[in-house]
């Protein structure tokens, strides 16, 4: 067997060595890099006072709002209403086309003269058959029949009279007045329409009283009772009104699912109809009551309900801690359950965090260290601005 140049052995043992070492390199598993130990800023739960109402919108209504239409059908040849004119009593709001109303009051004028006549002279006759009774030149049973000859003349008389009425009653009813003095705030017909009798042709909110009218969920309502207090501001001036719940629907709106509840105002005092206001229940006021609260950047997400970072002091690590939001104060959460007085929370950054996470506090730079770095950033802008001016200054021998 041949021997191998003694030459070639330093060149088999890097060989060897470079083989070896990149199969140990293979099999050894690469170590994960440290997660980075993040400040995050803390907050400590405390107890507080509740500062939010429960605060509704409304409107202001009349109390009598009345949708007035011509108790006769026919065309409408005229309107005389103006939404948001003010009217009163008897004034003549909008008039239909008359003229076959009054052709059907002079037929009843005419039956009625008619009546009368046949009724003068059935009159007449008993009269003259009256007098010859007595002469005894005609039996009772003749006068009798005169008699009810005109007794029917009188009834034809009494039926035409109240047909003449009730048609002139009809041609009355081609006029539609205002019952009541009040302000049209609303129109529901136009010249030219023909309109069946009772349709609405104008909406008139009677003088009076007005009321607040709004919207309550289904889990409100039962804390609402008429006579209980309540606040009412204006939308326009901020200005602030008492008032009482006069009444509270029995049922939900079939669509909006929610129950309309209705505020009595001094009618003196009642901002204009139509006017937005809010109203503030007395009975579902908080105000001043002890809550915990946080706020909407310390909460996060997790399954089906919300969390919060809580910091382990010990370990100083974070974990997480499920609670319960019962409402909003504001632009912080209140909380229902989960927390204790005293837990320090994390109160920013909460989405890059994780369980088990070793953290440090955040501090926040003061301002005696802020002045300071620019009064340092000052100084060296100066010497800098001075190394300059004196570079561009001609070398004196």
């Amino acid at each position: 067997m041949p021997k191998m140049p003694i030459s070639s052995h330093p060149r088999l043992t890097l060989s060897l060595a470079i083989a070896a070492s990149l199969a140990l390199a293979a099999c050894s598993k690469t170590e994960a890099p440290l997660e980075p130990v993040r400040a995050v800023k803390l907050l400590t739960v405390g107890v507080g006072s509740f500062q939010s109402s429960h605060e509704f919108s409304g409107e202001v209504r009349p109390r009598v709002e009345s949708r007035l239409g011509f108790r006769v059908a026919g065309k409408i040849t005229r309107r005389q209403a103006e939404l948001g004119q003010r009217v009163k009593a008897g004034q003549p709001l909008a008039q239909l086309d008359p003229q076959d109303y009054q052709l059907a009051a002079d037929a009843a004028r005419a039956q009625l003269n008619a009546a009368t006549t046949n009724r003068d002279l059935a009159a007449a006759d008993f009269k003259r058959y009256a007098t010859l009774k007595d002469q005894n030149f005609i039996s009772g049973a003749e006068l009798e029949r005169r008699e009810t000859t005109l007794k029917a003349a009188q009834a034809q008389v009494d039926q035409a009279k109240a047909q003449l009425s009730s048609q002139g009653h009809q041609a009355a009813y081609t006029t539609l007045v205002a019952d009541v003095s009040g302000v049209i705030t609303g129109i529901e017909a136009e010249p030219g329409q023909v309109v069946s009798a009772g349709a609405p042709v104008v909406r008139i909110a009677q003088d009076g009283p007005r009321d607040v009218v709004f919207s309550v969920p289904e889990d409100k309502v039962a804390a609402l009772k008429p006579g209980s207090d309540v606040s009412v501001r204006s939308w326009t001036d901020n200005t602030t009104l008492p008032g009482k719940i006069r009444e509270v629907a029995a049922s939900a709106d079939p669509v909006t699912r929610t129950y309309a509840v209705k505020v009595s105002l001094d009618a003196a005092a009642t901002p204009p109809i139509g006017a937005t206001v809010y109203v503030s229940p007395k009975a579902l006021s908080m105000v001043g009551a002890p809550v915990i609260k946080l706020p909407t950047s310390a909460l996060r997400k997790e399954g089906q309900g919300t969390a919060v970072w809580v910091l382990d002091k010990s370990t100083m690590t974070l974990k997480s801690q499920a609670i319960q939001i019962a409402t909003a104060d504001g632009n912080e959460a209140v909380v229902a359950a989960g927390l204790q007085p005293g837990m320090q929370v994390v109160s920013a950054g909460v989405h890059v965090l994780s369980a088990g996470q070793k953290v440090t506090i955040y501090q926040e730079k003061t301002a005696q260290s802020t002045a300071a770095a620019v009064q340092d950033a000052t100084r060296n802008v100066a010497s800098a601005a001075g190394t300059a001016q004196a570079a561009t200054l001609p070398a004196t021998k």
